[in-house]
């Protein structure tokens, strides 16, 4: 066994002796099993808000969404989309067509983005799951078209959910002169009933932008062809990996196509979520540092009392090397101690917080959860556990080395 292990570990809260210095050591392994605690349940709810964004996302986004590099749309029977469309791991395919539009209801006017779905929308999403009201799901029978609203556009236009003056839609007509003398002519009209349903999804940039109505619609308003969609939205095969399929089609579209996964359809969303976890992280981190100079603290008068046996452990034949080792071992020993115990904890809080949200966010009404959201990542354990080792080790080092010069 290494000669400073072996001995750092007999100094580890010595029997007989110390007992301030055991207090001190035990006070630096309660700060950093703290810090460490602390440090794994901020990360862990960060994880559990992005996990709660997801899901509400999961009602409107597909898993993966193709688009058109250049220009807004493509032809749903070409043969790369075919292929695509066919490929592994790929479950349910829908096409779509949207793009921005006017509507006006009661004299009030509001830009929106008018998505038309077909009927494979509700298979490729879980948009049942936000709608709001009694009628159906169904955008296009053979004489009218009906609509899905945001609730908050439902808000802006005080036309609630079962509105019966029909909505009237204005979008600008595609590759034709502008008659500045007639304005009205610049524009295609449409008018859409009320389907019975609106949808909440709790983000501002669907419940106040979109509007759900039929394809049928949509290429009429926006002068597409039947075999013409804005985009291909794909759900995965269950225990298929989104990515493996995403790649997989990356090779059939290449460059002509762009393809991303649901968290890069909301690639703002989770980039700003993603910093302020970063910023936290760091933070935290300064917080185990300070926390770990108690071990300094510790060290420093272990040093001191154990002079005599180092100067004889030196007069057997030991350099400064080998000294400074027992006690930076000391220094790792407390820090893993720490960690482990933090780690243990914070595990313990994170899971009794999912189980029973004894710390709430408020009413229902005012969140879409009722309690703090909580998702434990592996990868998050490990980054929290070598963190306090690494900080551990930065804080003893240097005062160690200097301190076995100076005093032994």
């Amino acid at each position: 066994m290494n000669l400073s292990l072996y001995i750092a570990k007999r100094y580890l809260f010595p029997k007989k002796s110390l007992q301030v210095i055991n207090i001190i050591s035990g006070v630096a392994i309660a700060g950093i099993a703290l810090a460490t605690a602390a440090m794994v349940c901020t990360l862990s709810v960060f994880n559990g808000f992005q996990g709660v964004v997801a899901d509400q996302f999961t009602a409107f986004d597909p898993d993966i969404k193709v688009t058109a590099a250049q220009g807004k749309s493509f032809f749903t029977d070409s043969p790369e989309i075919e292929t695509a469309a066919n490929t592994e791991g790929v479950a349910v395919v829908s096409f779509s067509v949207e793009d921005k539009a006017l509507v006006e209801y009661g004299g009030k006017q509001v830009m929106v983005t008018l998505k038309g779905v077909d009927d494979k929308f509700s298979q490729l999403t879980d948009i049942e799951r936000v709608l709001h009201g009694n009628g159906e799901f169904i955008l296009q029978d053979s004489l009218n078209s009906y609509a899905v609203l945001g609730g908050k556009i439902i808000n802006e236009l005080n036309c609630g959910i079962f509105f019966t003056t029909p909505l009237e839609v204005y979008a600008p007509n595609r590759g034709g002169k502008i008659n500045l003398t007639m304005p009205a002519r610049n524009f295609k009209k449409g008018v859409l009933l009320s389907s019975g349903l609106a949808f909440i999804v709790n983000q501002p940039e669907y419940d106040g932008g979109y509007i759900l109505t039929s394809n049928e619609f949509t290429r009429k308003m926006f002068r597409r062809k039947p075999n013409e969609a804005t985009s291909m939205e794909i759900k995965v095969a269950p225990g298929t990996e989104i990515q493996d399929t995403k790649e997989r089609l990356e090779a059939i579209l290449g460059s002509d196509y762009t393809i991303k996964d649901r968290y890069e359809q909301q690639d703002d969303i989770y980039k700003v979520m993603q910093i302020e976890k970063l910023i936290s992280y760091i933070f935290l981190t300064f917080i185990l540092l300070v926390a770990c100079f108690n071990i300094v603290g510790s060290l420093s008068m272990l040093i001191i009392e154990k002079r005599d046996n180092m100067n004889t452990l030196r007069s057997m034949g030991a350099d400064n090397k080998t000294i400074a080792n027992i006690f930076i071992y000391e220094g790792i020993i407390i820090s893993a101690a720490g960690a482990l115990a933090g780690i243990v904890i914070g595990l313990a809080l994170c899971l009794a917080q999912q189980e029973f949200g004894f710390i709430s966010m408020g009413s229902a009404e005012s969140f879409v959860v009722n309690s703090y959201p909580v998702e434990v990542h592996m990868n998050d354990i490990l980054t929290t556990f070598v963190t306090v080792l690494a900080v551990g080790i930065t804080a003893v080092w240097l005062p160690v080395r200097i301190l076995t010069r100076k005093l032994v």
